[in-house]
C-alpha cells in the first residue's frame, strides 16, 4: 500500500497551507490516520490523528492552528496548518494504522520562511 502525500510547498509565517494524504486498495474507514513531522536534526514527531470515529488528537503545537479530518468516501485524510511558523518547517508524512497493520506515506515537505 503506497499512501501518496501532497500539498507542500513554500510559504511565509503567518501563511496557511492544506496536505492531503490518499491511501488507495484499504478498507480506509477501519483506520486510525495521523500527520507526522519530522525536522532537520530532529525525531519524527506526532502531528495530529483522527480515529475511525473521528476523534481528534493534536500535538500541543498543532493545537488551534491545524484541523485533521477524512474523507472515508475518497480514501483520504488532510491537515489544514494555519498560522505557520517558521518551526513548523519539516517534512510531513502521513500514515494509517489499525491494530498492528501500519502504512506510511513518502512525505512533503513544508518550508515556512521568516
Amino acid at each position: 500500500v503506497q499512501l501518496q502525500a501532497s500539498g507542500g510547498g513554500l510559504v511565509q509565517a503567518g501563511g496557511s497551507l492544506s496536505l492531503s494524504c490518499e491511501a488507495p486498495g484499504i478498507t480506509f474507514i477501519k483506520y486510525t490516520v495521523g500527520w507526522y513531522r519530522q525536522a532537520p536534526g530532529k525525531q519524527r514527531e506526532l502531528v495530529a490523528t483522527v480515529s475511525r470515529s473521528g476523534t481528534r488528537n493534536y500535538s500541543d503545537s498543532a493545537k488551534g492552528r491545524f484541523t485533521i479530518s477524512r474523507d472515508n468516501a475518497k480514501n483520504t485524510m488532510y491537515l489544514q496548518m494555519s498560522s505557520l511558523k517558521p518551526e513548523d518547517t519539516a517534512v510531513y508524512s502521513c500514515n494509517v494504522k489499525w491494530g498492528s497493520v501500519v502504512y506510511w506515506g513518502q512525505g512533503t515537505l513544508v518550508t515556512v520562511s521568516s
